[in-house]
């Protein structure tokens, strides 16, 4: 089997997509299917040329309180086409096809030898990108498809609305073993109970309500640690809380790699998650449970995919600074909650491990390359 994999997003910059496209390229090969990858890049970084195929340069886009950086050069369908028709694939699978140029240059593509053409679909309430199609227009595209994925309920709900068809759940995956272990931050372990911030620095994943949380907390007990880690820069009302309290024991990590991505993850007592909505699925959550650490985290649709309240987390209202106050002292007070909470999530998460999500892709594509190859033989 012989695998395209297209993604409308900036191949140079770290994102959960990316990650996705990236891991599931990589256990695909582990599991003997040969994959490429297919998406605009901005920069020219080392990349496994037996792998990736730089495909337009992206620009920037506001989408839904982040910025999606796609590729609009629709003249590049030529070339998407020649190279899907030149891999003689098996199966195209585009990430998010109506997000740029490049995925709905392979999604209309007319490559001779028919291979099956299979969508994901990530994006919940987050994305603009259907309000500029009608939905005639959206539908008679998604009729190229033969089949269809979305990561989670949400994610298929969202969709659902602008293309009614037969969704698939596959959810998103994590790397378990790599996260299972790591040295944390000496610094870090002097007795202080650590809470970790760890995403992008977007308005929506609500760093203020959780740095409003730790001022009044901080007051109570002096013996913690906010950390925060992303790339980004702060919005001005963290700042300004931060400012106006001068409130100690914040560290502002910045933008980190993977291995000290990591490191914070076992530098951490607690895990915040304080999203605000427009999140499908909690990656971040996954990568908490995989480093056996105890989650505080919002009761929003794509997090209660994930976790349950009381068992892998403790859930709390979005922007409600109380409620994260309440949920944060119980574990900074409890050792034994966080413990518990910390085991339950660890023995969950290896349903999301990356070999058994990739299996159900895999059977998943031969699934419905049957039910094309049966449709196309009884004609």
């Amino acid at each position: 089997m012989k695998v395209a994999i297209v993604s409308p997003y900036d191949y140079s910059k770290p994102s959960g997509v990316n990650n996705h496209v990236s891991n599931l390229s990589k256990y695909l090969t582990e599991k003997g299917v040969t994959s490429k990858i297919i998406a605009p890049a901005s920069t020219s970084k080392d990349f496994d040329s037996n792998n990736f195929i730089p495909m337009g340069k992206p620009i920037s886009i506001p989408s839904g309180g982040s910025v999606a950086r796609v590729s609009l050069s629709f003249w590049l369908r030529s070339r998407v086409e020649k190279i899907l028709e030149e891999g003689k694939f098996d199966v195209i699978h585009m990430h998010e096809p109506f997000a740029g140029a490049i995925t709905l240059s392979a999604l209309v593509s007319n490559v001779k030898n028919s291979p099956i053409k299979i969508a994901t679909y990530h994006s919940y309430e987050g994305s603009n990108i259907y309000k500029f199609f009608s939905h005639k227009l959206l539908n008679k595209y998604s009729n190229f498809l033969d089949g269809r994925i979305a990561v989670s309920n949400p994610a298929k709900d969202f969709i659902h609305k602008f293309m009614p068809a037969e969704y698939t759940i596959i959810p998103n995956a994590v790397e378990v073993d790599k996260f299972r272990t790591a040295e944390p931050f000496s610094e870090y372990i002097d007795g202080k109970v650590n809470i970790l911030f760890l995403s992008r620095l977007e308005k929506r994943k609500g760093l203020k309500y959780l740095i409003s949380a730790y001022v009044n907390l901080k007051k109570m007990n002096s013996n913690i640690r906010l950390i925060i880690v992303g790339g980004g820069k702060v919005d001005s009302e963290s700042l300004k809380l931060l400012s106006d309290s001068s409130v100690e024991d914040v560290i502002l990590a910045g933008e980190v790699t993977e291995e000290d991505k990591i490191r914070y993850y076992h530098s951490a007592d607690i895990f915040c998650a304080p999203a605000t909505g427009q999140e499908s699925f909690g990656i971040v959550l996954l990568e908490s449970m995989a480093s056996k650490v105890p989650i505080v985290a919002t009761n929003i649709d794509g997090f209660m995919q994930v976790v349950s309240d009381r068992k892998e987390s403790l859930l709390v209202d979005p922007k409600n600074v109380n409620d994260l106050i309440q949920a944060l002292s119980e574990l900074i007070y409890d050792p034994k909650l966080r413990k518990k909470i910390a085991d339950a999530g660890y023995s969950k998460v290896e349903r999301y491990s990356w070999d058994i999500v990739c299996g159900k892709v895999i059977d998943y594509y031969q699934h419905v390359s049957e039910i094309k190859n049966r449709i196309s033989g009884s004609y």
